[in-house]
């Protein structure tokens, strides 16, 4: 997908600084030309179909308004070389301080009835700015119809009524605010905010149109005021990628991954931990069964009832080698999934450590380890790869960070060797994701207490190479991949850990004051809930969208 930056004004060499937005993003290297799929299948060939309602990305904009106080600030666009026959739903916002890069859909009616789209009767001033150049207008539907974006004019007249379309009721579904793309300092209070369906998951049929809603005081809207698209498609999942085509994603993007150079607690695959001596114990008995190498003697479904629980082998030297993981053998755990209503393909990588390391506080300039408090069997953390399925451009990743995560831009990630794989840091014991090599402290910035997660380069695993991944689950390819048994046991990875918390924080934290010992422990508490960890067939992702922090 080609994003132009042609509209926007040459700047004489003594003015303001290019923002990041002047430049439309582009990745290292050219995106490879995916497979034909054996089923006829319509990913990334450039248009979906949702059930009479044809939309396609567009990708190139024209610039409306733009503000940049304190070199903070968003542009404003509106989509530009629209196709032939279709029409603009609303208009595109981004914040200054990335490249270019997004997208809103445009749509046609192939129904034959030529009534799944219609111009607003009139539009609603919600905002003007001050310099008079950027005019913010809420379309206003006939009855039955839905508005799914705003215009935006550089004079004070109107738009023309056929500049934006609105969508029948029925092919639209709730919105809700995304992230703040602006905001300004005026007593208007006025703010632009991007949208996104407000049911995610594998069977919702929200989809992201890539509009954003405006709001002031003066004018009062609400993001449930617009609507996201919907499909209506009987097999909404005809646009899904199907395995050969999934194999190449992962090809082209399957992420890098950096362990940390001082952390003992490694990678394994699933099979090296059966095989090296984990153990399956049941409430009630006392004798634990070694468990087969394919998990096959595992218990199967039923969900999380307590009545099983893996654990490290019993002999001590066993017992701590195994916690090391082995690297050499490691490999991932792919789930594919639609998403916002199967227009992009979710890809979750999942990663499995045998042992998870004790944490370490840093109470300002003070590091303080907290004792076995973090320790646990069984560590399952995920990147999620998010590819449009118009293009079968990766869009976004989300780095999984103990109980939530965040999702980064593809623009934002770093990208190593001149290839579109991006890097993604594994945290020293605790093996949260992040984009960037580092420290980020989990907790209170402002007083400088908080939960280290150390990233830096040490060991490199390209999660997309020969023999380092295994596709485990498609659930929308109707049984193309077999579900190996050990995804089925919904029991504990490994056993509960209970921490005296407050013991080990007054042992660990001694000699700091009583009121910063207490802030400390608040923030343990909230951290670490002292469960064993689930497979990923247990996490809320993984029929679900992923949860932010």
């Amino acid at each position: 997908m080609r994003r132009s930056r042609s509209c926007l004004p040459c700047l004489p060499m003594a003015s303001t600084p290019v923002l990041p937005v002047e430049t439309a993003f582009s990745f290292p290297a050219p995106l490879p030309s995916w497979p034909s799929s054996v089923s006829d299948g319509g990913f990334a060939k450039g248009s979906i179909d949702l059930g009479g309602l044809e939309v396609r990305q567009v990708t190139t904009f024209d610039k409306v308004w733009s503000t940049a106080k304190d070199g903070q600030g968003a542009t404003f666009f509106k989509p530009a070389q629209v196709p032939a026959g279709f029409s603009t739903l609303g208009h595109y916002a981004q914040p200054n301080n990335r490249p270019l890069f997004g997208h809103v859909l445009v749509a046609r009616d192939v129904s034959g009835t030529g009534a799944l789209l219609a111009p607003p009767l009139d539009y609603k001033l919600v905002w003007s700015s001050q310099d008079g150049a950027g005019h913010f207008w809420l379309p206003l539907p006939p009855d039955g119809y839905r508005a799914v974006g705003v215009a935006l004019t550089d004079t004070p007249e109107k738009p023309p009524l056929d500049e934006v379309r609105c969508v029948r009721a029925d092919f639209t579904d709730a919105c809700e605010a995304e992230e703040s793309v602006w905001s300004s300092d005026d007593k208007d209070g006025f703010s632009a905010t991007a949208l996104r369906p407000a049911a995610r998951g594998i069977d919702a049929r929200g989809v992201h149109t890539g509009t954003f809603v405006a709001q002031s005081g003066a004018t009062l809207v609400s993001p449930a005021t617009l609507a996201c698209l919907k499909n209506n498609s009987a097999v909404y999942t005809s646009c899904m990628p199907d395995l050969a085509q999934v194999n190449a994603i992962l090809a082209a993007y399957a992420p890098q991954v950096f362990l940390h150079p001082d952390d003992p607690y490694s990678l394994s695959s699933v099979t090296w931990f059966f095989e090296n001596g984990a153990l399956l114990y049941q409430n009630g008995s006392q004798t634990p069964v070694p468990v087969a190498a394919d998990g096959s003697n595992l218990p199967q479904g039923g969900g999380n009832d307590g009545g099983y629980w893996l654990d490290l082998p019993v002999d001590n030297g066993q017992k701590e080698r195994v916690k090391k993981g082995d690297l050499a053998s490691a490999k991932v755990y792919v789930q594919a999934k639609p998403m916002l209503g199967a227009t992009v393909t979710d890809l979750a990588v999942w990663f499995f450590y045998p042992f998870n390391g004790p944490a370490r506080a840093k109470v300002g300039p003070i590091n303080i380890p907290l004792g076995k408090i973090g320790e646990h069997v069984g560590d399952w953390e995920h990147l999620t790869l998010r590819v449009s399925n118009f293009s079968g451009e990766l869009l976004r990743v989300y780095f999984s960070q103990h109980s939530a995560g965040s999702w980064v831009e593809a623009s934002q990630l770093e990208y190593l060797d001149g290839g579109n794989k991006p890097s993604a840091y594994s945290s020293r014991h605790g093996h949260a994701f992040y984009p960037r090599e580092g420290l980020v402290l989990q907790g209170n910035s402002k007083l400088g207490i908080g939960i280290r997660n150390d990233c830096a380069r040490g060991s490199r695993m390209d999660t997309g190479g020969a023999g380092r991944y295994e596709v485990v689950s498609a659930e929308y390819t109707g049984g193309a991949v077999d579900e190996p048994a050990w995804l089925r046991f919904d029991r504990e990875w490994g056993p509960r850990e209970v921490y005296d918390i407050g013991r080990e924080i007054n042992r660990a934290a001694k000699l700091l004051p009583r009121s910063t010992r207490e802030q400390l422990r608040k923030l343990v508490e909230k951290l670490f809930v002292g469960e064993g960890p689930t497979g990923p067939r247990m996490k809320g992702s993984w029929r679900n969208d992923e949860r932010e922090a």
